[in-house]
């Protein structure tokens, strides 16, 4: 029905425009003055709107193409539609100026013009676009060589038909001119441009893809349409009188719509496929008979007018001359390349019949239904067959029946015409013994002038490096412990599908497969805990359960995969989309977190971190691999449990991440960074009992005019970075040592004021962690039960039992503990029970909310009361409004600290703060 639809709105457009050209050339009959018809009077005004709406045709029509370039039937075979229409609408627009510039200057002046004029300009510059439309359409030949001899008869056949279009049209007028015949340069700009643009275009027409053989017909004819008109035209300029009352102007009126109704006369219908004698394309030697009929023409013509004119031009010796010339030389190349040829094809057969005796692979011949034309010998004996075995019935008997698809597929790419060089096929092959061995073949075109297009097929039986490919595969690609493939597998793999689908992407192909090639990295969250609690063994054991769930929940035609440690990969490809990978992802996840897993006497509740990648086109497997493993990087940073896809911006964050972490090397080098104090205040009597130190860095940049400005960046932009670094031990160290210095010398002062440092898991869980402690204390005088060190309760769900010694040996040497951000983690009466400490700090979420959530005020109250009953001191965090401090003074909250107390300040300011009398007014 379709079909039926695209015909009926053809036949519109054509009888569209014979109509309105049939109407316009009734304006020839018309008489509108003297000597003057309709058609003269309107001039070049109708062919220029009709040429100007062809160009918006056709540029609207490149348009839409381009937003759906998939789905171009025009881009195969080197064809690009979507330019093609561009540049012919370009054409268009051209011709159009000419024609409405010729129209107006035709306003001011009615005399035929006897030199180019503007208007002639624009006319001329739209052949070479019209040229570059329909190369575009159909393409030039590819090389040196064939684009010289496409060129060298494309000439030939132009002089030819020029010297034609002469003799029988324009001799008899330069005779007539006679003194004025020096204007008979001007008038022929048009005809020999066209046949110049003809004679190159014409025999691409044959050699055209099959889905632009349709447009191609289209446009030439519409080009052939205006030369006519244009050679009307140059009649009209030579005598002052236009033929046929203006016939030239529907004429070219016809043209250009014929041009303008080509997106829509193309539409949905493919182009008809070419005609074939003896097995070659009549069509591959389109521009030999176009230069010959061209010289036959010319011959006839010039002989004939030999007879009867008794003079010539000087023209025509140039003409037919130089082409005489061209000719030699072309046929001079002919016969060259026909010897070399010629000898080629006695080497290559000869070297052939060597090769088969010598080679120690099976090479056939095979005949398009597989039979056996040729075979090397001592190959039926490789295989256990006589020679009447092997020529008695087709090679495809003898393969697998599970590879026969590859080998019809293999057939199919050379009977269509434009396959690829060679095919290579791994197949299994039917030995006498009745075994199934496995072969590699490379099947190519074999091509023998004046017989029928045959298959070389080169075979050699592997069989032995399969068994053992197969062996070392599982020994190699195979993880131990789980039973999965391992990590250089899932690398491989993907290199193999990404390559894959490079393959079939080739604009030479068909079409690409569907779906999306991806990555989903998965992580055990809590793992680590369960090896050192219970051991590596049971470790071990707790692995191969989690590979047995996430292989029940994979769907087929996904790899699963141990990545290393805790962490398994799943690569998809083909058939699922993205939003498929993104639920196999959570399913996975959920498949670990559905029930604990049993280690040793004990459940163990664990979930799964996941991180999805996709492959982009022209990523490689390690590209792919390395973003999936950033997303899952980002999904453990939110937390337990937790799923993210990868996005561009998150491998700029890593290599910003990196370039930090260098910065950060280099500060610490350089002394860059300073400390800040905020005051810790006694909320009923406002004295200051204590500061916590906060470290600084005072970076040095460059700022619009290149001029160095000192630019100071708090902890949240840095500590990030020194901690994955581990730059934050070394920078731990020195705000402490700072800090304690600091602080003896106030107390020095008799300022009886303490000291709180925060810690980070990295700096507690550090060698020698302790004894740099100690030893800052040592070195600054300050006394241990002075200084309070402020963790959080990450420090023992990370390593809980290295974590409580490495505290508790604090508590011997007498320094104060505090946990930091009390309420937030998930288990903080664990942890008070597990750990003694002396003070505990109120998260500011909590602060932030008093009195505007009853839950939240009803909480912080119960950890006020909790630090209470135990004896713990309990501070407050980031109290910035009076309203906060009056709830928090009324549920008895000891201390305190924020903006409202006061702000974090240099040592200076402490100084000044202190010194004045130890007080804030609240």
């Amino acid at each position: 029905m379709n079909t039926a639809v695209a015909k009926g709105d053809q036949r519109i457009w054509l009888g569209a425009a014979w109509v309105l050209t049939v109407v316009y050339a009734l304006g020839t009959l018309v008489q509108v003055a003297p000597g003057i018809t309709l058609t003269e009077r309107m001039g070049h005004w109708p062919p220029g709107v009709a040429a100007g709406l062809a160009a918006v045709s056709l540029l609207y029509s490149a348009r839409r193409r381009a937003a759906t370039a998939d789905d171009d039937p025009m881009g195969a075979d080197g064809a690009d539609g979507t330019a093609a229409l561009r540049y012919l609408g370009l054409a268009a627009a051209a011709w159009s100026a000419g024609a409405v510039t010729s129209a107006v200057t035709g306003l001011l002046s009615t005399s035929p013009a006897v030199s180019l004029t503007l208007g002639d300009l624009f006319s001329l510059v739209a052949l070479p676009l019209f040229a570059l439309g329909f190369t575009r359409l159909a393409p030039l030949p590819q090389g040196l060589r064939p684009v010289t001899r496409h060129l060298t008869d494309s000439y030939v056949a132009a002089a030819a038909l020029f010297a034609v279009v002469w003799l029988l049209l324009f001799a008899p007028l330069y005779s007539e001119l006679g003194e004025g015949g020096e204007y008979l340069g001007f008038a022929l700009v048009y005809p020999v441009a066209d046949i110049a643009v003809l004679c190159l275009i014409a025999p691409l027409a044959f050699t055209s893809p099959h889905s632009t053989r349709r447009a191609v017909a289209i446009a030439m004819s519409a080009f052939v349409i205006v030369a006519g008109a244009d050679l009307i035209g140059a009649v009209t300029r030579l005598t002052g009188d236009a033929p046929a009352g203006g016939i030239e102007y529907p004429v070219r009126l016809l043209g250009f719509a014929l041009l303008g109704a080509l997106p829509w006369l193309i539409r949905d219908r493919a182009g008809a496929r070419p005609r074939r004698i003896t097995g070659r394309g009549l069509y591959r030697f389109a521009p030999e008979i176009a230069a010959i009929a061209a010289l036959g023409l010319a011959a006839v013509v010039l002989t004939a007018a030999a007879l009867h004119v008794p003079g010539v031009a000087a023209v025509l010796p140039l003409a037919a001359g130089s082409a005489v010339l061209v000719l030699l030389v072309r046929m001079a190349g002919l016969l060259e390349e026909n010897g070399t040829l010629n000898r080629m094809l006695l080497t290559r057969e000869a070297h052939f019949h060597e090769l088969a005796r010598n080679s120690g692979d099976v090479i056939l011949i095979l005949e398009g239904d597989g039979g056996v034309f040729y075979v090397s010998p001592g190959a039926p004996e490789a295989f256990g067959y006589t020679l009447d075995d092997l020529v008695a019935e087709p090679v495809t008997a003898i393969v697998h029946p599970e590879d026969l698809p590859r080998t019809a597929e293999a057939v199919r790419l050379f009977e269509r015409g434009g396959g690829p060089g060679s095919v290579h096929l791994r197949l299994r092959v039917r030995a006498g013994d009745g075994t199934w061995r496995h072969t590699e073949s490379t099947v190519s075109l074999y091509e023998q002038p004046g017989e029928p297009d045959r298959l070389l097929v080169t075979t050699r039986d592997i069989s032995a490096q399969v068994a053992l490919e197969d062996q070392v595969n599982h020994l190699t690609f195979h993880d131990g412990i789980t039973g999965l493939p391992n990590r250089a597998y899932l690398e491989e793999r993907a290199r193999d599908m990404i390559a894959r689908r490079e393959r079939a992407a080739d604009p030479g192909r068909e079409q690409a497969p569907a779906g999306e090639i991806a990555a989903i990295f998965l992580d055990l969250d809590g793992f680590t805990a369960v090896n050192d609690s219970a051991g590596h063994t049971f470790g071990d054991y707790l692995l191969a359960q989690a590979a047995r769930r996430l292989r029940a929940a994979a769907v087929a035609g996904v790899t699963l995969a141990r990545w290393g440690g805790d962490e398994f990969a799943v690569l998809v490809e083909g058939g699922a989309h993205a939003q498929r990978v993104v639920d196999l992802a959570e399913r996975l996840g959920r498949a670990i977190a559905a029930e604990p897993f049993q280690v040793a006497d004990r459940e163990v509740v664990l979930t799964a971190c996941a991180g999805v990648a996709f492959a982009e086109s022209g990523m490689d497997a390690g590209e792919l691999m390395r973003n999936a493993d950033m997303a899952l990087a980002r999904a453990k940073e939110q937390g337990g449990g937790r799923m993210e896809v990868y996005a561009a911006d998150m491998h700029a964050q890593v290599v910003g991440r990196l370039e930090l972490q260098a910065r950060l090397r280099q500060a610490l080098a350089d002394r860059e960074f300073t400390l800040e104090y905020q005051p810790v205040v006694d909320l009923e009597s406002s004295q200051v009992t204590a500061v916590e130190a906060l470290v600084r860095w005072r970076r040095r940049e460059e700022d619009a005019d290149g001029e160095p400005v000192d630019r100071l960046l708090l902890p949240e932009e840095f500590i990030g970075a020194a901690e994955e670094s581990g730059l934050i031990v070394p920078l731990g160290a020195w705000v402490l040592r700072e800090a304690c210095e600091k602080v003896a010398l106030w107390r020095a002062a008799e300022w009886d004021i303490g000291l709180s440092v925060n810690l980070s898991v990295r700096q507690i869980l550090s060698a020698r962690f302790v004894e740099t402690v100690a030893q800052a204390l040592e070195d600054s005088g300050l006394p241990a039960r002075v200084l309070t060190l402020e963790v959080d309760e990450e420090v023992l769900l990370e390593d809980p039992g290295e974590a409580v010694e490495r505290l508790s040996a604090l508590r011997r040497l007498g320094v104060r503990l505090a946990i930091d951000d009390f309420g937030m983690g998930y288990a903080s009466l664990a942890h008070l029970r597990e750990l003694r400490v002396d003070e505990i700090k109120i998260d500011p979420s909590f602060v932030r909310d008093l009195g505007a959530d009853g839950t939240v005020t009803l909480l912080t109250h119960t950890i006020v009361r909790l630090g209470q009953d135990l004896g713990v001191q309990v501070v407050a965090e980031g109290i910035e409004r009076p309203e906060q401090l009056e709830k928090l003074r009324s549920m008895g909250c000891g201390h305190g600290q924020g903006f409202l107390v006061a702000r974090p300040m240099a040592a200076e300011g402490v100084e000044a703060l202190v010194g004045g009398g130890a007080g804030i007014p609240m």
